[in-house]
């Protein structure tokens, strides 16, 4: 069961691993992950790794209203999707961004898509209608399971952030979680 609703219930895929819900013991875990990334690409902007208290908070603050899933394998965390606002202002509210990390060795493996899959699910229940992913270029294996998972290239910010040594451009990406309804329903948050 994620998050109270019974949308995937701790979906197991392919016997290899299982989805859940993120909760801040697994802050070391998804650091873990996280770190090489912002240290080493240039796929994450942030230029210093958060740390453990801070990843901590984040899945905290993150969780009160969006949804924030782990993919573990043996009881070890080997990827992570969430969702978080699109904007602060009030007519986006029924938009999120959404984001994935998945550690090196599981890279290719599916881990991406049932994460993906999962989270969009939730975000449907709560009643979201856009998903966005800004994904830094180039990066064809991001852009590759975004595509395969039904995401439309919508735009492309040029010299975005500065990281490296080098100006680096942000594609956007869009995927429809549902048709937009004329008179929508509040969205739900993920913890109520």
């Amino acid at each position: 069961m994620i998050a109270g609703r019974f949308v995937w219930q701790d979906c197991v895929v392919e016997d290899q691993f299982a989805v859940r819900a993120a909760n801040a013991d697994d802050a070391p875990a998804m650091r873990a992950i996280y770190a090489p990334i912002v240290e080493e690409t240039v796929i994450s902007f942030e230029a210093v790794a958060p740390t453990v208290a801070e990843f901590g908070e984040r899945i905290r603050a993150t969780t009160e209203r969006f949804p924030w899933l782990v993919a573990e394998a043996a009881h070890e965390v080997i990827g992570y999707a969430y969702a978080g606002a699109h904007s602060d202002r009030a007519a986006y509210r029924w938009a999120v961004n959404v984001s994935l990390y998945i550690a090196e060795q599981w890279r290719g493996r599916g881990v991406g898509s049932a994460l993906y899959g999962a989270l969009f699910d939730e975000l449907r229940v709560l009643g979201f209608v856009s998903a966005y992913a800004g994904i830094t270029l180039p990066n064809s294996a991001s852009v590759g399971v975004h595509e395969k998972l039904g995401f439309a290239r919508i735009g492309r910010f040029p010299n975005a952030g500065f990281k490296h040594g080098a100006w680096r451009d942000v594609g956007w990406w869009h995927l429809a979680l549902q048709a937009p309804p004329d008179a929508p329903a509040e969205p739900m948050g993920w913890r109520s």
